[in-house]
């Protein structure tokens, strides 16, 4: 079952359940030792549940759960398989962009965070998109 988001962009289940269950690198972007950030524990389960290597990329670049952190997604050496956006929306169209131009495979817009032109910018340059929901929804749902 595929959930439909208002302005047109469609999370594909395959995509879900590949991007969750394929070890992959995750860029995510919003990661810092900020306790009260939602960040901290999503990367968290990616890294110990899903076994997914973890890059935190934030303003202060902040080495978060044991790994060096980057300021910016083209500071981040090798292959970037998924940018996990916690930025709002007004902010998360640059982001989108950034992983075009590194050449990531697949965008995450964490629940909430939402923008179609940046959305159907990812499509159009062949990255996966899921947008408006988070892993820790959506992997029991697998």
């Amino acid at each position: 079952m595929d959930n439909h988001l208002p302005g047109g962009h469609l999370n594909d289940r395959e995509t879900i359940s590949r991007l969750l269950t394929t070890p992959a690198r995750w860029a995510v972007v919003g990661l810092s030792n900020n306790p009260h950030r939602v960040a901290i524990g999503v990367a968290s389960f990616l890294q110990q549940s899903l076994g997914m290597s973890i890059i935190p990329v934030s303003l202060k670049g902040d080495d978060v759960h044991g790994e060096k952190g980057y300021r910016k997604l083209a500071d981040v050496p090798g292959q970037i398989d998924v940018v996990d956006c916690f930025v709002n929306s007004q902010k998360v169209g640059a982001v989108v962009d950034e992983a075009i131009a590194v050449g990531a495979r697949a965008v995450w817009l964490q629940l909430g965070v939402v923008d179609e032109a940046a959305a159907a910018r990812a499509k159009a340059a062949g990255l996966e998109v899921v947008m408006d929901t988070c892993p820790m929804i959506e992997y029991p749902l697998l």
